[in-house]
């Protein structure tokens, strides 16, 4: 053999080299967003287990409501289900959105179950609502912090699928762009309620 092909032979050891590398990395940083959804799906199921539980002791309260915790268990069960598709494709934008959407809904119908508690001394009162609403309060900064934790997994794994070299072997070997974990969809959620007096 020649020195050139010998070279050759060199060069193209390198480049497979370096392939299987950037193929690593790359799964590495997959498997990652997929732990840190994990840790999002366990606050999450958390956070599902003591909806029903809040709704049980409202409606000892709150019979004339039964609008407001039929909206919660819905979103719940809308919730668990976004959450069950999300967790079997943690990097898939699309579910990611539908999770996001899914848990918005949730937390606005929560919300007002919490301002028709606030009308009720009674009910603010009992000892069992109020160490729920602590645990879903706990359980609340949990996610967020799980979701910034996923959040910057996904921005790393998107940075290494994005810049080029590396973007050659995601594209070859199908590595796709993974979406980010919104708290809110739509810019009205995002800002901030405006008092006007």
């Amino acid at each position: 053999m020649s020195v050139a092909t010998w070279i050759l032979l060199a060069v193209l050891a390198v480049i497979v080299l370096w392939a299987v590398a950037v193929f690593n990395r790359l799964v590495q940083k997959r498997n990652r967003i997929a732990n840190a959804f994990g840790q999002i799906d366990v606050q999450l199921k958390r956070r599902y287990d003591l909806v029903p539980n809040l709704v049980e002791v409202a409606k000892r309260y709150l019979a004339h409501e039964a609008s407001t915790l039929e909206a919660v268990t819905r979103a719940r069960g809308a919730a668990v289900g976004a959450a069950e598709v999300a967790r079997a494709k943690p990097t898939d934008a699309a579910a990611m959105g539908q999770l996001a959407a899914a848990e918005g809904l949730l937390g606005q119908s929560l919300g007002r179950l919490m301002v028709v508690v606030e009308s009720y001394p009674e009910l603010k009162a009992d000892a069992t609502m109020h160490s729920l609403s602590e645990e879903l309060t706990s359980t609340e900064n949990r996610v967020g912090f799980a979701r910034q934790a996923y959040n910057d997994e996904v921005l790393a794994y998107n940075d290494e699928v994005g810049q080029f070299p590396g973007l050659l072997v995601a594209r070859i070997c199908g590595f796709a762009a993974a979406g980010m974990l919104q708290s809110t969809q739509n810019a009205q959620e995002r800002e901030a309620p405006r008092l006007a007096f």
